[in-house]
C-alpha cells in the first residue's frame, strides 16, 4: 500500500486530475494525504474541492489538511456572515488579505460575487479539516510546526502559517517533518528527499509559478519509498 502526499494545488483542477489518474494512479487501498491550500490563484477552485469529494468517495483513506488559504476563506465567510462589514471590507484585514491572494479567483470559480453565496456543504468540509496527519515516520502538516513551544501540537496558527522552523526531533518522536506552504525549486525538494538526514521534507513546488524556472509542476511524494513525481502545470498557460 501507498501513502502519496501531495502539497498545494491552488485552483489547478486539470493539474491535479492528471496527477491522479495518470502519475500515481490510487487505488483503493492506497492513502493520500493533501497538504491544504486547494483554492486561490488557480482557475478552478471549486473544481479541485469537487474532485477531492469524489475521491472521499472512492478512496477511504485519504486526509485532508488545512492550509492558511482556506483559512482566509473560513474567516472572510464567518465574518461576513456575522456582518462585520467595516472589517471585511477595509484593506487591513482577512478579507483583504485573501483577495489579495487569489480569494476573486475562487469566488469567480463558484461563480459568485459574495463569500456568503458560496454553498454551505463546501464551508462544512473546509472547517472540517485537519491540521496535522502522524505515521511511523512522518508529522505531515502544512506549513510547519512551532518547535519553541513544549508541545508543538498546541500551535495551530503556526500549522498553517509558519514559514520557518527548526525541527526538534525529540519532540515528535524522532520523526521527520513534511510539508508544503514555501514554494521551492524542484531540485531543491529532491536534495530533501534523498536526504535522510534531512529532519524535514518539503514539497511545495509552486504549481502556479509557470513563468519560473525549475518550478510549476504539483507534486506527490510517496513517503514509504520516497518516490518523487511530477505533473508540470496545464492550467496555468
Amino acid at each position: 500500500m501507498n501513502h502519496w502526499v501531495i502539497p498545494d494545488i491552488h485552483g489547478c483542477y486539470k493539474t491535479l486530475k492528471n496527477l491522479v489518474e495518470k502519475q500515481i494512479v490510487p487505488s483503493k487501498e492506497d492513502t493520500i494525504t493533501f497538504l491544504g491550500d486547494y483554492i486561490d490563484r488557480g482557475p478552478e477552485s471549486k473544481k479541485v474541492i469537487d474532485y477531492i469529494m469524489e475521491l472521499q468517495n472512492e478512496i477511504p483513506n485519504i486526509n485532508c489538511l488545512r492550509g492558511n488559504h482556506e483559512e482566509y476563506m473560513l474567516e472572510s465567510f464567518h465574518a461576513a456572515q456575522n456582518k462585520k462589514w467595516h472589517s471585511i471590507f477595509t484593506g487591513n484585514n482577512t478579507f483583504g488579505l485573501w483577495k489579495s491572494v487569489g480569494g476573486n479567483d475562487t469566488l469567480k470559480s463558484f461563480n459568485v460575487k459574495k463569500i456568503t453565496d458560496v454553498p454551505k456543504e463546501y464551508i462544512v468540509w473546509l472547517e472540517n479539516l485537519k491540521y496535522y496527519v502522524i505515521t511511523d515516520n512522518f508529522i505531515i502538516v502544512h506549513a510547519g510546526l512551532n518547535f519553541e513551544k513544549e508541545d508543538p501540537f498546541s500551535d495551530i496558527t503556526a500549522m498553517t502559517n509558519l514559514r520557518n522552523f527548526d525541527v526538534d526531533k525529540a519532540k515528535i518522536g524522532n520523526r521527520r517533518v513534511i510539508h508544503g506552504h514555501v514554494p521551492l525549486s524542484l531540485d531543491f525538494i529532491e536534495s530533501l528527499v534523498e536526504n535522510t538526514n534531512s529532519p524535514f521534507i518539503a514539497i511545495d513546488n509552486g504549481c502556479y509559478h509557470r513563468d519560473k524556472a525549475n518550478m510549476g509542476s504539483l507534486l506527490a511524494l510517496e513517503i514509504n519509498s520516497l518516490r518523487l513525481v511530477k505533473q508540470h502545470n496545464i492550467d496555468i498557460i
